[in-house]
């Protein structure tokens, strides 16, 4: 069996819930390669062979150390080869990912997909970093820096989530970046893969840990009605 481990909800992070509640050490007990962000919203997290790396809002990159290091959301799993099947393709672009996997019927599933090797384009943004009084993740939104790459060797990692789960995550796609010379890095907004290897993983089961123990998040009020909205600005994922 194959598990996906989420601590938190995006939810949570769209009605201002930011502050750490999981640390590094914690998230890599359930797995060793996955995406996330840090407390505040500092930067993105990228979990690849057991080891932490960020990109923060200058475009730089940091293997993270500190495994008390905290995050309010992450997800990971264990990388299983011999549990997933090799991607059919060797060159693809965003904007063809879904279409060029029809035929593995995600819709209704999570999975996990990882491809190294050469891309021709990488465009990504970073979150920026935020203090308390936490803003909305709408407003956070609409002041997040952007980076872009050509010619770049490195992985791309992420999920797919199905509809019916966006809230808790995002539904759709949701990828991060990271170069193997750790320069570059960010969550995906675009690419175009000219040569690379990939793996899908589908999971059977999704496992959502939640922050019991913060009183602020036992305590929010979650906007409903502005969700969706809030995710897709701040997300952007892709069916």
């Amino acid at each position: 069996m194959t598990t996906i481990y989420q601590h938190g909800t995006l939810a949570q992070l769209v009605a201002r819930q930011m502050s750490g509640t999981i640390t590094v050490a914690e998230m890599l007990e359930h797995g060793d390669t996955g995406i996330g962000t840090f407390e505040g919203l500092n930067g993105e997290a990228i979990f690849l062979n057991g080891e932490a790396y960020q990109a923060d809002s200058t475009g730089k990159v940091h293997h993270i150390t500190d495994k008390q290091t905290t995050l309010p959301f992450a997800s990971i799993h264990f990388d299983q080869p011999e549990a997933s099947q090799k991607l059919p393709f060797k060159k693809i672009k965003y904007s063809n990912l879904t279409q060029n996997l029809k035929d593995e019927q995600l819709f209704n599933v999570f999975s996990a997909l990882k491809m190294h090797g050469e891309f021709a384009h990488v465009h990504v943004r970073i979150v920026t970093k935020q203090e308390k009084p936490y803003p909305s993740l709408l407003q956070v939104a609409e002041q997040q820096p952007e980076f872009k790459a050509d010619n770049i060797t490195g992985t791309l990692v992420g999920y797919y989530a199905p509809k019916v789960f966006g809230g808790p995550t995002a539904a759709g796609w949701h990828l991060h970046f990271l170069s193997d010379d750790l320069t570059f890095a960010g969550h995906v907004l675009d690419f175009e893969a000219t040569d690379v290897d990939g793996t899908l993983e589908i999971f059977d089961n999704f496992l959502q840990h939640l922050p019991i123990n913060n009183a602020d998040f036992r305590s929010m009020n979650q906007d409903i009605v502005g969700l969706d909205k809030a995710i897709e600005a701040s997300e952007g994922g892709k069916d």
